[in-house]
């Protein structure tokens, strides 16, 4: 697979078969995640490979505080500013009327929309979950680079043969995480990215990109 077809194959799947993925694979994948560009050459980010007995556990565990209604944790970051501005609002809008749509689930049932979100924290299926901290001292420019690995172990995936759909609603679960990973008190979960083959039974709508000429410009002949 060349590094267009996995670019352009790549998407966020949401419905994943339990054939286990070889331990081979997912080695080959980090290894060469850990060449991702970084400032200074930092390498901010500190992953976690969760398989077997201890992602049931963590399973479990969530949906064993979801059962009992407790609220999700304290946010340690901001994922979304308190008001997104056009285009984004739009964008974001756009996304949860297909997402949700796929599912026959209508606009005004939360409730619906609920019960579909808690499949995030059943990893959709997925034998495997990838844990990704940054060091909460560290800056923006390091959560880029973060990012950028991230996109990397994406698309080495694909070049696997896997799929693979990048969560930060795992954030609001960080303590039930923390539990099963004892990562050291100074880093921060940034999300989790759920890891496997895809079932090809389930609709996977792809979503829409914005025309280039809304987010790229060329300057000069």
């Amino acid at each position: 697979m060349d590094v267009y077809e996995a670019v352009t194959s790549r998407r966020a799947v949401r419905g994943f078969t339990d054939r286990e993925v070889p331990r081979e694979a997912l080695q080959r994948v980090v290894s060469a995640a850990a060449w991702t560009p970084s400032a200074s050459n930092l390498q901010p980010w500190h992953a976690y490979v969760l398989t077997g007995e201890p992602l049931s556990e963590l399973k479990k565990h969530v949906r064993e505080r979801i059962a009992a209604g407790e609220p999700w944790d304290e946010p340690e970051y901001v994922q979304y500013p308190a008001t997104l501005k056009s285009p984004y609002r739009e964008r974001r809008s756009e996304f949860g009327a297909q997402r949700y749509g796929s599912l026959g689930i209508a606009r005004e049932d939360w409730e619906a929309r609920q019960r579909a979100a808690t499949a995030n924290w059943e990893c959709f299926g997925a034998p495997v979950a990838l844990f990704c901290y940054i060091d909460r001292d560290l800056g923006p420019a390091q959560w880029s680079d973060v990012g950028m690995f991230l996109q990397t172990v994406m698309l080495l995936l694909r070049a696997e043969g896997l799929h693979s759909c990048a969560q930060m609603a795992w954030a609001k679960y960080r303590t039930s995480v923390a539990e099963i990973l004892s990562p050291p008190d100074d880093l921060l979960l940034f999300c989790g990215m759920s890891i496997g083959y895809e079932d090809l039974t389930i609709s996977h709508p792809r979503t829409g990109r914005a025309r280039l000429e809304e987010t790229v410009s060329f300057v000069g002949s």
